[in-house]
């Protein structure tokens, strides 16, 4: 038996290619077994696509979202380089005591991509997903040369909640005129009720009140983008509420949204083999509600319905219901914690778990 098995990574524990390993591992039958680790954008994007373009790993000193040191790194292949935000932005980069959106800052992206255009690119791919951030882009800004200026032409400190005060831009973002390719599978918008702030600013640290005023924040520097770089619509861009509001600072500067799963999946051939195989498995450390709105287990698990293939997801914990999971073309579904029968367990030991559940599903769909 053919079993495809490309899962996404399950945060704070393992990435996608440990997740695939650990199945691989475990699995107890003498059938052909495909890797295809995976990513929607966020954390492991760079790790996904290096095993399937190749390329030059660069390692780039860079800072977290709360400006201390950090190691990032761009991925070098032919005249596009390749960008992971989480590097230098990502929510696993702080404790959760340090969260907070306010003063979060994506500064240390800007130091990423002057890496990629000194490295001589013509296109720079973006990969976004898991901040810690929602400051729009500015600090990405400041970086590249464009400070977030206030009426009297100071800069204003980083974080989201200081851009209430952003009346200009204080210089051009030094990008020597590069195409940018912002890869996420986040369509919602900057501001409003389905923004940055009020969707993905609570599980980064911020209070309702804290909500409040960044959304407030966003809605005065999306004006200071739109006046900046002459676009319109700018709070209401599909993909520009990404990673903290850093999508919409790309669309400013130009740059396209596009599928992260879609380019990844591209890149590593799925679609030929989802074709050749018997078997799907897939998977992600949290397995909720969100996980059907385009994630990288929705796009697998409807794919794999598109050719009658069964599907399995293996995540951490699940949060949902069978017939919403079948409805999304998920046979079954196991989790970590029900497995061991401890979220504790389930978080210290998810390799180990993986093994054991995949030796069971071998067992169950293996012909023999």
């Amino acid at each position: 038996m053919r079993v495809l098995i490309c899962p996404d990574k399950f945060a704070g524990t393992l990435s996608a290619p440990e997740v695939a390993e650990a199945v691989v591992a475990g699995w107890s039958r003498p059938d052909e077994l495909i890797r295809r680790p995976l990513s929607d954008g966020g954390p492991g994007f760079i790790e996904v696509l290096a095993g399937a373009v190749g390329g030059r790993r660069v390692p780039v000193a860079t800072v977290d979202p709360l400006g201390r040191p950090a190691e990032g790194e761009i991925l070098l292949a032919g005249a596009t380089a390749y960008v992971e935000s989480a590097h230098a932005c990502g929510l696993h980069l702080l404790a959760p005591e340090e969260r907070d959106p306010n003063a979060a800052s994506s500064y240390g992206l800007g130091l990423l991509l002057l890496a990629a255009v000194e490295a001589g690119a013509a296109e720079v791919v973006i990969g976004l997903g898991g901040s810690a951030v929602n400051d729009a882009g500015a600090g990405m800004l400041a970086a590249l040369g464009a400070p977030p200026v206030d009426i009297a032409g100071y800069a204003l400190p980083y974080g989201g909640a200081y851009l209430n005060a952003a009346a200009a831009l204080g210089g051009a973002p030094r990008l020597r005129q590069v195409s940018l390719i912002a890869a996420t599978d986040v369509d919602n918008p900057l501001t409003g009720l389905h923004g940055a702030s009020n969707v993905f600013g609570p599980q980064k640290g911020a209070s309702r009140e804290d909500v409040y005023r960044l959304d407030a924040a966003l809605e005065q520097f999306a004006g200071v983008l739109e006046k900046a770089f002459g676009v319109t619509e700018l709070r209401q861009a599909p993909g520009g509420g990404a990673a903290g509001g850093i999508g919409a600072a790309l669309i400013a500067l130009g740059g396209r949204v596009v599928s992260g799963i879609g380019l990844v999946s591209t890149a590593i051939g799925l679609e030929k083999e989802l074709d050749a195989a018997d078997l799907v498995i897939t998977g992600e450390g949290s397995f909720d509600h969100q996980s059907l709105r385009g994630k990288v287990v929705a796009g697998i698990a409807n794919a794999a319905r598109d050719r009658g293939l069964p599907c399995v997801v293996l995540a951490g914990r699940n949060e949902t219901g069978h017939r919403e999971a079948a409805a999304a073309g998920v046979t079954e579904t196991y989790s970590l914690t029900e497995h061991f029968g401890s979220t504790a367990t389930a978080m210290s030991e998810p390799a180990r778990g993986l093994r054991e559940l995949a030796e069971r599903l071998s067992e169950q769909w293996s012909r023999p």
